[in-house]
């Protein structure tokens, strides 16, 4: 079958005697020709396959012999044959109607070999009229193939994994029909769980899903996790896949969809509910100021009605009627259907056609959980989170529920997703394409985030290193949390100023197992993401308060909200636009819907009540725009019944255009506080969130280092309090690099705090100032200083 390729003339085999005559020769009479005969007779109804199928795999055994004889007889095809996975990424020939039965067991194809190896390779389905002519054609002389010319192979796929292929073949040069293909397609399904309740029964089983998978990730969230997976967005495929009763199975299917929809619609009125009017007015904000709730709730009906239309498309519904008519039951149809659309839509470049297929893989989870019924099961000890996507409250909800790390498959440093996994200290891994289609519910996985590395199936010995290698880790963060009485100060005696950064109370207390001065950064807009919309007044006045009472004497810097780039939330107004990271996002939405920000305002002023406050806006591109936010705090605090003791007000430096204002910024500021991941963005015109990019400019590079030097030097000579936020100060060599350069206060995450701490206890600084002298007045035009001082730092006994 797949088998052709091979090089020279091919002597063709001599069919032997106990070889069943072909199907043509039955039933065709004697003046039409075999291959005629074929392409005129149609094929047999899905539903009388499918019902043939059911009684086949009632019985006590279900062959595969019996299997693709009933296949090849329903189809009108002279061939059907199966090929199963085996370890090594083996196919072999383990089933076969019209081929030399002798093949069985002994024809054999490398993964990607053959047009059976390309369909397992990539998972897609080849329709080809004239098999023998494909470049791709593999010869196998056993199997006495060369007399077919049509084929049609489909992969056997489970939870997104392929397991093998299946084929049909015929003499006539011909492509099969779209019915045809979709028949041999609900077969395949059929097939995998065939297979699949082989091995749950204990028996042999003929697909052996073992075959060890690596891919290669951007490092989100440090650390190493062992365990099973847990596919987030795709459940396991359905117990029972063939109805006993079609039109029961149809009444059933229109009941939950109904359900389903009524579920939305009350969705829609709750969140239409949930913007109050009165918002808008609270406290004095006048009607104009007031507008964006009109426009959240706008937009939030739009989003949602277009949502409730795309799960009463009839289309969508049609063909899952449709399969549920060929005699699949409710859930394997909605599996199917969602899958096919899926596959074509992935294809898709479009952003907006992107996210309908978000909205349609959640439709078929909701429908299937309405048709299901069942509850989420419990997370097994140590449980690997695999995803396609991943918002923040569904993180923190897993996280709740005790999964040990995280894989998603479009994942970006910059995410929310990825700021949440960081402040959890949960190990991450993203930008891993093709990821779904390669794990299945249940396989041991390896997250190597220091690697960048995701290992599904590994060898026993390479399990066991790894948890050798996590219990080492867990025995180094003991010996780390015996620095948290030590003071934060170099070899040399100098003293640093070690922080947090947090967004979510759960965080806080990291405080006092750190040791941390405080918190150098809290991004206010976490819990809004967390909870899926904007919190009124009140509910955050609760977590300022909470955020302020827990770190008692210790300083808190807040941050105003930093939405739109990649943390969106409906009820903001933001849009999504064409290169987000640049355009209307943070401050500038914050400026121009001031009724939002004084509403933030306020409630960090009442959250104070009396004690000292420290607020710095991000995003600032000129002086004039920190004097407006300046300005309306000042309005609040004019305004509040009690005032806080003390208020300083910063501004972070992430916008290029600061440098030439700087010393008038200088003279403004309280303090003034270095982002370092938006800074290095836009010096180099380089996405965050582009993988392409990744990695490509490098933080210490000739730029950046004169960049932080000239503002450490600007903010010394007038006084004013620097400090690092950016993921950069979460790393130990950065750390350093920028000690040498004069700046002393960093704001981190927790799970990065200890790595940095014992670094800066053991670095001689004035040393480290006259290597990077050195190096910086070397060789001119490097791309980055990192290799000489990584080099330097493990000769002075520095883990970096």
């Amino acid at each position: 079958m797949d088998a052709l390729g091979g090089a020279g003339e091919r002597q063709l085999p001599v069919p032997p005697a106990a070889r069943p005559a072909p199907l043509w020769a039955f039933g065709a009479g004697p003046d039409i020709a075999p291959d005629i005969a074929m392409v005129m007779r149609p094929p047999a109804a899905p539903r009388r396959l499918l019902a043939r199928l059911r009684a086949l795999m009632a019985g006590d055994e279900a062959p595969l012999a019996e299997l693709v004889r009933l296949v090849a007889s329903e189809l009108v095809s002279e061939v059907c044959s199966i090929y199963a996975l085996r370890p090594g990424e083996i196919l072999e020939l383990v089933a076969t109607e019209g081929l030399y039965p002798d093949a069985v067991g002994r024809t054999r194809l490398r993964l990607g070999e053959g047009i059976v190896g390309i369909v397992a390779a990539s998972g897609h389905l080849l329709n080809l009229p004239d098999a023998q002519n494909h470049p791709a054609f593999a010869y196998r002389p056993e199997t006495g193939e060369e007399l077919y010319a049509s084929l049609l192979a489909v992969p056997v796929r489970r939870g997104g994994r392929v397991l093998g292929v299946l084929a049909v073949q015929n003499r006539a040069v011909r492509r099969y029909t779209e019915d045809e293909v979709e028949v041999l397609e609900t077969v395949a399904m059929v097939l995998a769980e065939l297979f699949a309740a082989t091995t749950q029964d204990g028996a042999e089983t003929i697909f052996t899903t073992t075959v060890q998978r690596r891919f290669v990730g951007t490092r989100l969230m440090g650390g190493i996790a062992v365990g099973p997976v847990i596919l987030h967005g795709a459940g396991p495929p359905p117990r029972n896949l063939l109805a006993s009763d079609p039109q029961a199975e149809m009444e059933r299917l229109m009941a939950a969809a109904r359900r389903m929809q009524s579920g939305l619609d009350e969705l829609i009125e709750q969140s239409l509910s949930s913007v109050s009017e009165a918002e808008s007015a609270e406290d004095g904000v006048s009607l104009d100021e007031g507008a964006l709730s009109e426009g959240a709730k706008a937009a939030s009906r739009e989003v949602l009605e277009a949502y409730r239309l795309l799960a009463a498309d009839s289309g969508w519904l049609r063909r899952v009627r449709d399969a549920v008519g060929s005699g699949l039951t409710a859930e394997a149809a909605v599996h199917r259907v969602s899958g096919e659309i899926r596959e074509k839509m992935r294809k898709i470049a479009d952003p907006y056609m992107r996210e309908r297929l978000a909205d349609m893989e959640d439709l078929a989870l909701r429908l299937l959980a309405v048709l299901d019924g069942a509850e989420h099961g419990p997370v097994p000890p140590g449980a690997i989170l695999v995803a396609r996507r991943l918002g923040p409250a569904e993180l923190l909800n897993w996280h709740g529920r005790g999964i040990a790390g995280v894989a998603i498959e479009e994942g970006t440093t910059g995410g929310h997703a990825a700021i949440i996994a960081r402040a959890l200290g949960l190990p991450a891994l993203g930008d891993l394409p093709n990821l779904m289609d390669a794990v299945d519910e249940g396989d041991t996985a390896i997250v190597d985030a220091e690697q960048g590395l995701l290992i599904f199936r590994p060898e026993e010995e390479m399990r066991i290193a790894y948890l050798r290698a996590r219990e080492a880790s867990q025995a180094k963060l003991a010996h780390w949390a015996e620095l948290r009485e030590r003071p934060s100060r170099s070899k040399d005696g100098t003293p640093f100023t070690l922080m947090l950064n947090m967004g979510l109370t759960l965080e806080l207390d990291q405080l006092d197992l750190t040791g941390a001065a405080g918190i150098g950064l809290f991004r206010t807009e976490i819990a809004m993401l967390a909870h899926g919309r904007m919190l009124d007044a009140r509910e955050q006045a609760e977590i300022y308060d909470r955020v302020l009472t827990q770190a008692g004497d210790r300083p808190v810097m807040f941050r105003t909200l930093d939405l739109g780039g990649d943390k969106m939330l409906a009820e903001s107004g933001v849009s999504v636009e064409e290169n987000p990271a640049m355009g209307w996002r943070s401050l500038r939405v914050g400026l121009d819907r001031p009724a939002v920000m004084r509403r933030q305002l306020r409630a960090l002023i009442q959250a104070a009540r009396g004690r000292p406050l420290s607020v710095m806006f991000p995003m600032v591109a000129t002086l004039a725009e920190f004097r407006a936010a300046r300005a309306l705090l000042q309005a609040e605090i004019e305004r509040a019944d009690s005032p806080p003791a003390t208020l300083e007000v910063g501004s972070m430096l992430e916008v290029p255009s600061l440098l030439w204002q700087l010393s008038d910024l200088l003279a403004e500021v309280d303090f003034l506080s270095i982002g370092t991941n938006d800074l290095l963005q836009f010096l180099f015109a380089a996405d965050r969130g582009t993988p392409a990019l990744a990695g490509r400019y490098d933080f210490l590079s000739p730029a950046m280092l004169d960049l932080l030097e000239e503002v450490s030097i600007a903010a010394h000579n007038t006084g004013c309090r620097l400090s690092v936020c950016g993921e950069a100060s979460s790393r130990p060599l950065e750390v350093l690099v920028m000690a040498a350069l004069g700046i002393s206060t960093f704001s981190m995450a927790a799970s990065a705090f200890p790595a940095v701490k014992e670094a800066v206890s053991l670095c001689d600084l004035p040393a480290l100032r006259r290597v990077l002298m050195s190096i910086r007045g070397g060789e001119k035009g490097a791309s980055s200083y990192r290799e000489p001082l990584v080099s330097w730092c493990r000769e002075q006994g520095l883990d970096i």
